[in-house]
């Protein structure tokens, strides 16, 4: 029985959308977004020269952390006219530690060109991108780059994308080889061959004789594949009939709309190879911001609501917000919310286009829209809400460095400039440790976090420092001791005098601490018994190793006070002292902060992973298929948090970069040996230069 794809849906009722439309270039790291994005910008006539990374001439990667890199670490809009339609391409950045950028975009596209390499052993880079795709229903379609440098088969690159694709993949060309080169291809629907021109639209030629039977193949698995999707389609090629060219493409744009199929496209961005052929399907097949809105779950309405996907802050110009208009339309000076829009604009890359106002789907930058937020779905009575639709999530973070300013004045500054840091990506995190004091920046990787930190310098001309950050250690004691304290002193007037025994016990772990008394008599006042706790708590911050003290419980059992010379503060200092003179004395032993962590990772890799575990003083307690996910796995683990610092790095190196985690305190264990030893002597070193 096939699923049937409802007659007209996806094609705007049989005619090719026209409307503004937006589509996200997304891939792995190194595939060619970029230079896809400048390609179909030539194309498009809005640049004249292609741009190259090389020589930082892109409309993409146009930030200074972009250019030196040579990667993108921000998403890029660029709108152009195919046609005399409008579209807006966001450039995305391929590395797993700028995904926020890329998910946010691809929440407001009307579809996703994936851009892949022709490497089969590299094929698992692009399946947690697909995943998302997939688990959103957004329309995507692949663009298999650089087939100009390779002599690998179009046949086995479909194979391994198919091993990590859960939709069906469709191949829409055939290419056309020449030796070793590839200068040309057939169109599978059209059944037309086509022989690239640089810089130019391809020459149509004869169907080579020898690519008759590959073609007649490729067709048929493609008939075959859209069949399971129109009753009418399986129908015709049951009985031998030829489908109309024209039913074919309106079940593709159907079938693509609705997150069925992915369409395969080949070709090499840099020589403009499959370029045009690409640009025609997204003007045929790509829907329009009305099934886009329908797939979020945005609710119609009469008035302008706009989504914010990125929002920036340039040090002279002021905040832009970029956003895509999900309907209505929106005129400069409007008011959103609690702001006045104070221009709008058409981007591409850096170039900006002022705007009197922009309709349904276009993809604009807002102007000095203070109180925007990105995820924000903005409309004159503020932000909408669940009636905007879905939005992608906040990514978890899985790396952290300690960050002080280097100038001792910079210090509120630094407050105010990471909250923009943290305005512009999400997925960057600020948080102070408590047990440590230090001011954590926290987000995807190493590299994620140094563009940070060279944006506070750069934008906001904040130099900082970083270093790992501590663990926060604590300490705890074996035995319990009683102790018998005096503190007399004599200043000349009234003196000093408190005289305390109190019993120290350990307490079951996570049993926190416990102040109680057990006196009889009045042998200490009850006014003074509560600063006896708060001088033992004073010196709970700081036991005998040199960390917090937990899991004890400190009994004051009798005392002695005098008229006169006795006080609240003679009755602190005095359980102080009992506390320095006993602690030793119960055999304090260091403790470890210990997580559950779940790392994900395709199952080919889960054995080295597990050695990965085991590597780092960690435990093992099981593995299982990640639900939802064919050929992954969840590897369940308890890891001291020491060890968990640079896991992310380990961990993507042992990966091709897919493998990711998350992790939550389970508990404090005892740390012996050799490494309690070194972690006291670090200790004792921070304290003595301080």
């Amino acid at each position: 029985m096939s699923n049937a794809t409802p007659q007209g849906q996806g094609t705007q009722n049989g005619r090719h959308p026209t409307g503004p439309r937006c589509a996200a270039i997304v891939g792995p790291y190194l595939s060619g977004k970029t230079t896809l994005m400048e390609s179909l910008l030539l194309a498009t006539g809005a640049i004249q020269r292609r741009g190259t990374a090389k020589d930082g001439s892109t409309v993409g990667d146009a930030s200074p952390e972009s250019r030196a890199r040579k990667m993108s670490v921000q998403v890029t809009p660029a709108s152009t006219t195919y046609l005399g339609e409008s579209w807006t391409f966001l450039d995305c950045p391929g590395s797993i530690e700028f995904g926020q950028e890329t998910m946010n975009a691809l929440m407001v596209a009307d579809a996703a060109i994936v851009v892949v390499e022709p490497v089969v052993d590299r094929a698992m880079t692009v399946a947690p991108l697909l995943h998302f795709l997939d688990a959103h229903s957004i329309p995507h379609l692949i663009f298999v780059n650089k087939m100009d440098t390779t002599d690998v088969r179009a046949r086995d690159v479909m194979e391994a994308l198919q091993s990590i694709s859960e939709r069906p993949l469709v191949l829409r060309q055939v290419p056309i080889r020449k030796g070793q080169v590839i200068d040309g291809y057939v169109d599978v629907v059209s059944e037309r061959a086509y022989r690239y021109k640089p810089g130019q639209a391809s020459d149509l030629i004869p169907l080579p004789a020898d690519m008759q039977p590959r073609e007649k193949e490729v067709r048929q698995g493609l008939l075959e594949k859209l069949a399971d999707y129109d009753d009418k389609l399986l129908e015709q090629l049951l009985e031998d009939v030829v489908p109309p060219k024209e039913e074919i493409y309106r079940q593709l744009a159907a079938d693509l709309a609705h997150d069925l199929i992915v369409p395969v496209f080949l070709g090499a961005a840099e020589r403009d190879h499959g370029v045009r052929r690409l640009l025609k399907a997204l003007r045929h097949e790509v829907p329009e911001i009305a099934e886009t809105n329908a797939r979020l779950g945005v609710r119609p309405g009469d008035g302008p609501m706009l989504r914010v996907f990125k929002t920036l802050h340039q040090p002279h110009a002021g905040k832009l917000s970029f956003a895509r208009v999900l309907r209505g339309k929106v005129k400069d000076n409007a008011t959103l919310g609690a702001d006045r829009i104070g221009g709008i604009y058409r981007m591409l890359g850096e170039t900006q286009t002022k705007l009197p106002e922009a309709a349904a789907g276009e993809v604009v930058a807002l102007g000095r829209m203070e109180h925007a937020r990105t995820g924000r779905a903005l409309t004159p009575d503020g932000d909408a809400g669940e009636a905007g639709g879905k939005f992608a999530p906040v990514l978890t973070p899985v790396y952290s460095l300690a960050i002080t300013a280097e100038k001792r004045a910079d210090e509120v500054k630094l407050s105010g400039s990471l909250a923009k840091l943290v305005e512009e990506d999400p997925s960057l995190h600020v948080e102070m440790q408590p047990d440590t004091h230090e001011h954590l920046l926290m987000g995807q990787g190493d590299i994620h976090l140094q563009v940070a930190v060279e944006r506070l310098k750069s934008k906001y001309n904040l130099p900082v420092a970083t270093a790992r950050p501590q663990v926060p250690y604590k300490e705890t004691i074996k035995s319990g001791i009683k102790q018998h304290t005096r503190y007399k002193r004599q200043t000349g007037g009234h003196g000093q005098f408190a005289d305390i025994h109190v019993e120290i016990k350990p307490q079951p772990r996570g049993g926190g601490f416990a102040f109680t008394e057990s006196i009889v008599g009045g042998s200490v006042p009850r006014n003074f018994i509560p600063s006896v706790e708060i001088g033992v708590a004073d010196y709970l911050k700081r036991g005998p190793l040199g960390f917090p003290v937990v899991d004890v419980t400190v009994d004051l059992q009798d005392g002695q006070y005098h008229d006169v010379d006795s006080s609240d503060m003679a009755f602190r200092t005095c359980a102080g002292m009992a506390m320095r003179e006993a602690m030793p004395k119960c055999n304090p032993v260091l403790l470890e902060p210990v997580f559950h962590v779940e790392i994900v990772v395709p199952n080919a890799h889960t054995a080295r992973v597990q050695r990965l575990i085991t590597g780092r003083r960690g435990q093992v307690l099981g593995f299982d298929a990640k639900e939802g996910w064919s050929g992954w796995d969840v590897v369940a683990a308890l890891m001291p948090q020491a060890e968990l610092h640079d896991l992310i790095v380990e961990l993507r190196s042992l990966t091709l970069g897919v493998g990711t985690f998350t992790c939550r305190f389970d508990h404090l264990q005892e740390l012996t040996g050799r490494l309690a030893d070194q972690v006291v002597q670090a200790r004792n070193a921070v304290a003595a230069a301080q």
